[in-house]
Parts: structure tokens; sequence; C-alpha cells
């Protein structure tokens, strides 16, 4: 029967962009999905959904001092990024970031924004994650995402129910708010994992199974996957509670400052998950040479125990002529078969006692 193939997180990903481009220009990837547009125009008293918008519309949604968050699923097609960033005043640079999507969590500031890089992990089989990329300005925040479907939903409700501070203060807060719930979300998967870890060095202790070594190499790589993204995420939040554009308020800061926590928190944990499994693979090994060690002893003792029966059975197998005077007499013995076997059960018992005397069988 044929084994299904076995999921292996990437650890490298591959520059789309060719070498010699000239700056700021947008190479979309053709197997990326179609750009999906949505807005969220809200103030404190109201807050209006648009799905499916004309990015020639996104202009006019701003202004009337209502604040914007557009979001955009998909980076398939360069020609409606470029549309979008034209609306916004965004820097080819930065949407040429957008578009390749194996940058690493960072934030730059350009003329009338700040470009926010983070990556959102996407649980399944295995670990994987993707880039969401922010644009934030003093009125709008715009979002763009690799492919749809996000941990956005809550961020969402609270500003359709107008629930806690998100639609009674600046763009930044609602920045702050989905940076925080995309470093939430690493908590479950991290503690999954760890639990993982637990149930293996149990497992690994008590009952080793032929495929426990490859379940600690695949958790091995799960891990390294979430530090890779963690610690700059930690950076890119400290970046912004340093931020000296205007963009980011000291009443925001306060809030930014717990996420850098969370941040530091993730990466304690990581960092002790990772030496559990490193420790875990040596305990593996060790264990599996104890095993083989306990094997080859039985077998030891074992060979052992046969080699003084195979001598005297080899010398009683001789069949020299009993009538001559110097062979075996005892070979014409009524019994000489019964005594024979009886000494040979003898030599058995008497060296198993002296095993274990010696503490090499039944003692620990």
């Amino acid at each position: 029967m044929t084994q299904p193939a076995r999921h292996r997180t990437r650890l490298f990903r591959v520059r789309r962009g060719k070498p010699g481009q000239a700056p700021g220009t947008l190479q979309a990837d053709p197997a990326a999905s179609v750009p999906r547009v949505r807005a969220i125009a809200y103030d404190v008293q109201t807050c209006e959904e648009l799905d499916s918008v004309d990015p020639a519309r996104l202009p006019e949604l701003r202004g009337d001092g209502r604040r914007l968050w557009v979001n955009v699923d998909g980076l398939g097609q360069g020609q409606m990024i470029e549309q979008i960033g034209a609306a916004f005043g965004l820097h080819p640079l930065s949407l040429e970031d957008v578009v390749n999507v194996h940058q690493r969590p960072k934030v730059e500031e350009y003329e009338g924004s700040l470009f926010i890089v983070c990556r959102m992990i996407t649980p399944g089989d295995g670990i994987t994650t993707e880039q969401i990329s922010f644009f934030l300005g003093s009125d709008f925040l715009v979002t763009f995402q690799e492919r749809g479907g996000d941990c956005f939903d809550p961020v969402r409700k609270r500003l359709r129910t107008a629930k806690g501070r998100i639609r009674h203060t600046n763009v930044d807060y609602l920045c702050y708010a989905l940076l925080d719930t995309i470093i939430d979300e690493h908590f479950p998967i991290v503690e999954r994992l760890g639990n993982e870890l637990e149930d293996l060095e149990d497992e690994t202790i008590e009952n080793s199974q032929p495929d426990t070594l490859t379940r600690i190499h695949d958790l091995k790589r799960d891990l390294i996957v979430l530090r890779r993204e963690i610690w700059p995420e930690r950076e890119m939040v400290n970046r912004l509670l340093k931020d000296e554009s205007g963009l980011i308020h000291d009443g925001t800061r306060v809030y930014l400052r717990d996420t850098y926590d969370h941040t530091v928190q993730l990466i304690d944990m990581m960092e002790n998950y990772r030496e559990l499994a490193s420790g875990l693979m040596d305990l593996y090994l060790s264990t599996v040479s104890y095993q083989m060690n306990e094997v080859m002893k039985v077998l030891t003792i074992i060979a052992t125990i046969f080699i003084p029966l195979s001598f005297v059975a080899g010398v009683y197998g001789m069949n020299f002529d009993t009538k001559q005077p110097l062979n075996m007499p005892e070979l014409s013995w009524r019994y000489g078969y019964v005594i024979v076997l009886a000494c040979m059960l003898l030599v058995a018992l008497g060296m198993l006692v002296y095993f274990w005397r010696k503490g090499w069988i039944g003692r620990r």
C-alpha cells in the first residue's frame, strides 16, 4: 500500500523578482488569486461596510471625518494593486514588497504613511504563514493579504457593534488591534506544539514507535518556522513603539507595549520548546540505543548459556566405538542419556544463578 506524502513545512521561500528589474516593478504571481477589495468606513456614530469595491471608488470614500480600512485579499493583479496604491499615495517600493511575499516583518516610513509587514500564521497540516502588509496613514489603513481568510473577524465585529475604543480612536488603534490579533493567534499553536512535545516525551520513554522520530522532526521544523517569524515581529513592534512619524499616538503606544510583551512571551515559550525538542531527539536516540543494548544482552546471555551445552552435545555426538578401552564407556550406560541431560540442565541453571548474582539479569 502506497503511503501518503507527508507534508513538509517549507523553510525557505523562493524570490519571484528577476535580477536587474527597475525598482518598484510589480511582478504578480500568476498563481495568486484575483484581488478582492473590501472597505469599512467608520466614525463614532456610523460604520459602513462595502464588499468587492472598485479601486476607482476608493478616493471618494475618504473624507467627511471618517476613517477608512481597505482590505485586499489576493495579489494576482499588479495593475489593480498599483491603482490602489495611487488612490492612497503609496510608494512604489513598498508596493513591490507587497507583491514579493518573502519579506520579513519590518516597519518602514514613507511620506504620509507607515509601511508595516507582518506574518499571519495559518494552522493546518504543518505550520504555514502568509504575509500581511499594512499601510497606515492619518485617516486610512490599507491591508494586503496573500489570500482570503484571516483572523480579523473579532475586530470587524467590534467595528460593527462599536464595542470598546476602536471607533472612538484614530486609525492607528485599528492597526494595533489587527497586529495584536495576529500575535495572539500564535499562542494556541505554540501551546498545542508544547502539548505534543510533552506527549512525545512520555511516548519516547515508555513506548517508542517507529514514527516517533519522524514526529519529533516535524515538530522541530514547525518550531523553526515559528521562531523565524516571531523574532522579527518583536523588532517590528518595538519599532512602532519608537516611531516618530506622528502616525502612532501616545494612547496607542500603551497598548502596543502589551503586544510587545506578548511577543517576548512567545519567544520565551519558543526557546523552551526548542530546547525540549532538541533534548527529546537525544532522548529518543538514547532510548533506542538502550533498548538495543537490552536485546543484545539477552541474546548474549542465551548464546553464553548454550556454549557449554553445545560443547557437551558435541563431545557425545562424535559416536566413538564403545568397545574400545580408550573411548566413551558412558555411551553404553543405561541412564547415560538422562545423566547428560541433567548435567546440561544444571550447567544452564548454574550460569543463570551466576548471572543473576552479578546483576546482569533480573535486577535494575
